[in-house]
């Protein structure tokens, strides 16, 4: 938030509460003892310093008794909270009460593409999906072959290339050998093939050692050999290091060849898959930069697009506000079957949701795992829930889907970009710097004193919202502007800078 934003802050202004029932509010600004601020009819007097984005009760709140934001308890008193002190971790926990769904009573029909819609220009692919960039993918099987596929995307760095083939894009990782036999390489299968299927891939290429669990021979299958799109081999056969850069890199320039014949043509908007992601938040992502991005999907799914909210473990304590909105009962069931597959994933650890708010979290203001699942869902807007699938699986329905994936950003990231999210919105109040390889990622700040701070790395400063300068409509629909924009070619701030940040999800064991 900038000084003179500072100065404009009124005592009516100073604090923001954000539902009747809240009985705490959010600190705008740095609030002093002595300091008077007015909620409504309420005038309270500070009785400690505030740090901006933390919470100051409205009222005393007696020990064992809700704390309440959002309309919402996000935990209990864990001793007496006086009216105008600080609220956070050192007096509420988490209340863990068993959750109890409304579960849809009816079937709502999927949606369909509005014909009136806007255009955007994008790649139509064969199967019938829109690409928004065309990149060469040169992706490793295992660990093994990671090496060799960076030396093969960094030896087209600085050389010449059609003007719509955006690049030579490396995907090493550090999977694929010694790995369980299972769920673990079913999950690889799922990540790589997502890669190598992407509509923002013209060609790929895949290396492989020649001898690990993962290898190049699961994806070279006639289908996929027969678009021309892939090819592959492996660095046993073809003689070593040197000799599979070399003809990696005749490969990737056959595969160049092909995709400068590609044109971007008009499309409607409903073609848009829009991974949605937050990574370092603080208590005003709940209240600017996920409500204006939820505007933004609303919109989107309105028009028949399709947007994908991730991060099963910020969504704890926030199903029911899932469940609800689920086109039927199955579709909720299997949400709901999701997160208790992530509960049970994190029970030999003896880990908890509530491990995920991160230091800087709680630095921002948030206090625990509920508070900010409440926020972060607000990003996801208020449209029906028609999909829930598991990590990396090919987003098939239109509107609102959930995929589940950790809270983690690089993995998250990479869940939904295997998916087949062609743009990604990325909301952050902490400031987060990701990106995607091949996925063009649009950052959303919380505030304007972030924003301001990370220019080089923001597209949207939603803080706006917060210094009373924007509402959450007008930025939604800024946020809206920018993905058509962005899906047409335009770059994001990640993109400028070069990130591209890979890391699939391993859930099993090294053997």
């Amino acid at each position: 938030m900038s000084q003179q934003v500072v100065r404009l802050i009124t005592p009516e202004r100073a604090v923001i509460r954000l539902h009747p029932a809240d009985n705490v509010g959010v600190a705008r600004v740095p609030l002093s003892p002595g300091q008077r601020v007015r909620v409504d009819e309420r005038l309270v007097e500070v009785q400690e310093p505030i740090p901006v984005g933390h919470k100051l009760a409205l009222e005393d709140i007696p020990a064992g008794k809700n704390v309440v934001r959002y309309g919402t308890a996000i935990g209990k008193a864990t001793v007496p909270i006086r009216q105008g002190t600080h609220v956070h971790t050192h007096n509420v926990t988490l209340s863990n009460t068993p959750g109890v769904y409304e579960f849809p009573e009816h079937e709502l029909p999927l949606p369909e593409p509005t014909p009136e819609a806007p255009t955007f220009l994008g790649y139509r692919r064969s199967d019938g999906r829109v690409g928004t960039r065309n990149y060469i993918a040169v992706v490793a099987a295992s660990n093994c072959a990671a090496y060799v596929a960076e030396l093969v995307a960094r030896s087209f760095e600085h050389e010449p290339l059609p003007a719509n083939v955006d690049g030579v894009r490396a995907f090493p990782h550090g999977h694929g050998c010694s790995i369980q036999i299972g769920p673990d390489t079913d999950q690889l299968y799922r990540t790589i093939s997502g890669i190598l299927d992407h509509p923002n891939v013209a060609g790929a290429v895949i290396i492989g050692l020649g001898c690990e669990v993962n290898h190049v021979g699961l994806y070279l299958d006639e289908k996929r050999l027969a678009t021309g799109r892939l090819v592959g081999f492996t660095l046993q056969e073809v003689g070593g290091t040197r000799q599979a850069v070399r003809r990696a890199r005749a490969l990737v320039e056959q595969l160049i060849d092909r995709a400068a014949e590609d044109r971007r043509v008009p499309v409607p908007a409903s073609e848009i898959v829009l991974g949605l992601q937050c990574g370092g938040s603080d208590a005003f992502s709940g209240i600017t930069a996920n409500p204006a991005l939820g505007n933004c999907c609303d919109r989107l799914v309105r028009l028949g697009g399709t947007v994908v909210l991730a991060e099963t473990t910020e969504t704890f304590g926030a199903e029911n506000l899932l469940v609800r909105r689920a086109r039927n009962r199955q579709v909720a069931e299997r949400y709901l079957a999701l997160v208790e597959q992530y509960k049970a994933y994190l029970r030999p650890y003896a880990s908890t949701f509530n491990d995920n708010p991160s230091p800087g979290n709680r630095e921002g203001g948030l206090t625990n795992i509920l508070e900010k699942s409440l926020g972060a869902v607000a990003k996801a807007g208020t449209s029906p829930l028609m999909d829930a699938i598991d990590y990396a699986e090919r987003i098939r329905v239109r509107g609102l889907v959930f995929m589940n994936t950790p809270g983690n950003d690089p993995i998250s990231l990479t869940g939904l970009a295997a998916g087949g999210v062609n743009v990604i919105a990325f909301t952050t109040g902490r400031g987060s710097t990701n990106g995607f390889p091949i996925v063009p990622v649009i950052k959303i700040s919380s505030n304007t004193a972030t924003y301001e701070r990370m220019r080089e790395d923001m597209d949207v400063n939603a803080g706006r919202i917060a210094d009373g300068e924007a509402t959450v409509e007008q930025v939604g629909g800024e946020i809206f502007q920018l993905v058509l924009r962005v899906a047409s070619g335009e770059r994001t701030a990640s993109e400028r800078l070069g990130h591209n940040e890979f890391v699939p999800w391993r859930i099993g064991p090294v053997l």
